[in-house]
């Protein structure tokens, strides 16, 4: 049975219990008449005359289409925004997401409240859609331009009649080297791709032990290390934390200035230690006691502070430092997604001086032992 027929039963059916009684008391008080005889009898007895069932059955006839009349009216009225929204709903694809439903008028309802969150969700899965687009548009620009400059030196190199040994085997070590980097990207999409697929079996991990040795296989090239490795015990995925330090080291090291430096502090949070000034990349609340976390400083260019939060989005780098050599804009990204599968809070903030402060803290509660 459709919606719009169980109210207008809804609604119908008061009205005519309540037109029923109506109808039927007057009739039951119209079967007495004027008493019978003209004597002095103080307790004279009425006439009963005979009910009027034919128009008490006419008077319910018509109580019972009035009844239905009203109550498919009402019902319709009360169901046009709903069925509004049902249609607008329908037409929603992904090509057209920007598209709310709405209710008209000002409705402070149950049906305004369902239709403000449904278009919060589809203002959601716009974003998505959108973060989607521009995901593989970068990526496919990343891919294309390696392949475009492989391509143009194997032609050139074809096209040169005299073209040395030598020359040959310099065209081949570029092209050796446009493959290095694409294989960097496409590992790089892969740990991002895994990152946000989340943690299957968490086990306990030690930040300090597993950032000891991502830098014991980094290279600082001239740059001076710095660390402060206390014991910080939190859970996870230990493949996925491992790439979440690596890409923070990572990206230090590589966004640096000549004779700089990079910090990395492992330690149990304390909630004393938090700057007050602190920009939060990460919005999720981590819900709970923060247990452990590691802290990465270093020098570098100077970082506008609106340019923070963009920077932990796919592909996205400082303006002015789209260079080859200078990564694909990943690093970060991969950070920020394998925080938020961890529940971890992501907090970056800029220096005066150059470079970036970016701590993320991992709560104990996260993922309960058993």
């Amino acid at each position: 049975m459709r919606l719009r027929t169980r109210l207008m039963l809804l609604y119908s059916v008061p009205f005519f219990v309540v037109g029923s009684l109506l109808v039927t008391v007057p009739l039951l008080g119209a079967r007495q008449s004027a008493p019978v005889g003209s004597g002095p009898d103080p307790h004279p007895m009425p006439e009963i005359t005979a009910f009027p069932v034919g128009a008490w059955v006419l008077a319910l006839a018509g109580l019972v289409l009035v009844s239905a009349g009203l109550g498919w009216a009402v019902s319709g009225r009360f169901l046009r925004p709903l069925r509004m929204m049902t249609e607008t709903a329908q037409d929603i694809s992904a090509n057209n997401l920007h598209r709310r439903l709405g209710v008209p008028g000002r409705r402070r309802d149950e049906l305004a409240e369902l239709a403000a969150t449904l278009d919060q969700l589809f203002a959601r899965l716009e974003a998505s859609f959108t973060s989607q687009r521009h995901f593989v548009t970068n990526a496919s620009h990343e891919l294309r331009t390696p392949l475009t400059a492989e391509k143009t030196l194997l032609q050139v190199a074809l096209a040169d009649p005299e073209a040395s040994v030598e020359s040959l085997r310099e065209a081949c070590r570029q092209v050796l080297a446009l493959s290095d980097a694409q294989e960097r990207l496409i590992a790089a999409l892969f740990t991002l791709a895994n990152g946000q697929q989340g943690v299957e079996r968490p086990t306990d991990l030690d930040l300090a032990a597993i950032a000891g040795s991502v830098l014991a296989g980094r290279s600082a090239g001239g740059l001076t290390v710095k660390t402060a490795l206390a014991a910080s015990p939190v859970r996870g995925d230990p493949h996925l934390v491992e790439s979440l330090i690596a890409n923070l080291v990572e990206n230090a090291l590589v966004h640096n200035v000549p004779g700089g430096w990079v910090e990395v502090v492992t330690e149990p949070f304390d909630p004393s230690l938090v700057s007050p000034g602190v920009y939060a990349v990460s919005k999720r609340s981590a819900g709970g006691r923060l247990d452990g976390r590691i802290v990465v400083r270093n020098t570098g260019p100077v970082v506008p502070p609106d340019e923070v939060e963009r920077l932990f989005e796919p592909f996205q780098r400082m303006r002015g430092t789209r260079l080859h050599g200078e990564g694909h804009g990943l690093g970060l990204a991969i950070v920020q997604a394998i925080a938020d599968v961890h529940g971890a809070r992501v907090d970056a903030w800029t220096r005066p001086e150059g470079g970036l402060d970016i701590t993320v803290t991992f709560p104990a509660d996260a993922f309960p032992p058993g």
